[in-house]
């Protein structure tokens, strides 16, 4: 594909993500300035209120300074008339890199991923540029530097590593390819794509586990959410405004969740937590999602630490299969052998004769290694990624104890880490194969040799 096409399209992919972002907010005050008459507020603190949600959601902190006359009609203390808002709704950062993964990709495809990243992340940072210069608001204001490069960076490190990746995978010229190339013959061919796609099954599995819980918990405490609703005294527009809030931190809570099922928990403010081994909360805040947060839990929760354990063999069990693979392929095997090794030498058969392709064999010194440092590859990429989140799933939502909220990264690291590493460790480095007696090895080879004496001659 052309340069200039990869370019264009780099361009665009770059202005939709940007411009989806700020319409979902825009979109709906919007709405509500329009049903109102248009008179209460001017069109433009719209705009400026959608752009400080917007850098919010693309990871830049909000410094709040609340106005005097505010203070006098709410009775709020003048202490708490600033603060920093940095606890991200997580669905605009997420919409965004999943649009600059798929950017990246297609850049990659085309031939031409250097432009196609260096286009779209560059686009991206002049329309913050622009969103930053035009939204100036008292109440809430950013540091401009970082008004400009969070969300630059938030497009273009997920652009430029789905870019390396399909290089790495599909690629047959470029630096990358050739790296890969120098890679190809030697044990340790398939580790980096092994532990990649290992980590990728993890992260994707505990997401998955962590929305289940955040079901449940919606489930079980429906009652109270609704009861915080209800004290809020809004009318259907405004329960949708909040609706619609809540549902751009879901990400964010999603994160909270995993955090639980590896066991260090998250935090709702200082010198509080939530985790399986104990809950400690305060007051909490009105917020009506926050109402899934429990009072007590039970200590049977603790084995809910044993998910990412299996998650963590999960990914394991697919590393195994694709190296029994490769090693039966390397063996000049039929792809139907190669797959009945596969298949026989992880789960076992008891019908299975003793040495033929139906057992695994005993792996050599460089293919320990290999299954050791995929399994330690596995468990670390996949703890950077948990603290990654973790971080990014943290800040602060107001003043005093509000200023701590969400998961510690190290803590998050460190147990998801250790759990992957358990699970992945059992099946990457268990020996799988089923020895047989030498007295029924024997027998079967005596039995199949009179099979074939008994056998009359072809013609």
């Amino acid at each position: 594909m052309h340069r200039l096409i990869v370019f264009i399209l780099a361009a665009v992919d770059a202005v939709i993500a940007a411009a989806v972002g700020l319409a979902v907010v825009l979109a709906p005050l919007t709405l509500v300035w329009a049903l109102a008459g248009g008179g209460a507020a001017d069109w433009g603190l719209l705009w400026s209120t959608s752009a400080k949600v917007w850098q919010l959601g693309h990871l830049v902190a909000l410094d709040i300074t609340l106005p005097p006359e505010y203070l006098a009609v709410t009775g709020i203390d003048a202490a708490a008339a600033s603060f920093t808002v940095s606890l991200a709704p997580l669905a605009f950062a997420s919409f965004t890199a999943i649009f600059a993964a798929r950017s990246g990709r297609r850049a990659s495809q085309a031939g031409a991923w250097i432009t196609g990243v260096l286009t779209g992340a560059g686009l991206f940072t002049a329309i913050a540029v622009a969103v930053a210069l035009t939204s100036p608001i008292d109440v809430a204001d950013t540091t401009v530097w970082m008004a400009v490069l969070l969300p630059g960076l938030v497009f273009a490190v997920p652009a430029l590593v789905g870019a390396v990746v399909t290089e790495w995978s599909e690629a047959g010229e470029g630096v990358i390819a050739r790296a890969r190339d120098r890679v190809e013959g030697t044990p340790w061919a398939d580790a980096p794509a092994l532990v990649a796609r290992g980590a990728a099954v993890v992260v994707v599995a505990l997401t998955g586990l962590a929305a289940l819980l955040t079901a449940i918990a919606l489930i079980g405490r429906g009652g109270e959410v609704i009861a915080l609703f209800e004290s809020a005294h809004v009318d259907a527009l405004g329960a949708t405004i909040i609706t619609v809030g809540q549902l751009a931190y879901l990400p964010t809570v999603l994160v909270w969740a995993m955090s639980f099922l590896a066991g260090p928990g998250f935090l709702v403010g200082a010198g509080t937590t939530v985790a399986p081994a104990g809950t400690q909360v305060g007051v909490l805040p009105g917020i009506p999602l926050l109402g899934i947060v429990p009072e007590s839990l039970s200590p049977w929760l603790l084995l809910l630490a044993l998910l990412p354990v299996a998650v963590g063999a999960f990914a394991g069990w697919i590393a195994r299969s694709r190296l029994v693979l490769r090693q039966a392929v390397d063996a000049d095997e039929t792809p139907d052998a190669a797959r009945t090794a596969v298949l026989v030498g992880l789960i076992g058969s008891s019908d299975a004769p003793s040495g033929d392709l139906h057992d695994e064999p005993e792996p050599e010194s460089d293919a320990v290694g290999v299954r050791l440092v995929v399994a330690l590859g596995i468990a670390v990429v996949s703890a950077g990624v948990a603290a990654l989140l973790a971080a990014l799933a943290s800040g602060s939502i107001g003043p005093g104890t509000l200023a701590e909220v969400g998961p510690q990264p190290g803590p998050v690291a460190l147990a998801v880490g250790l759990e992957v590493l358990v699970g992945a460790g059992i099946l990457l480095l268990s020996p799988r194969r089923r020895d047989r007696a030498p007295a029924d090895a024997d027998r079967r080879r005596g039995d199949q040799l009179a099979s074939a004496a008994d056998t009359p001659p072809v013609d």
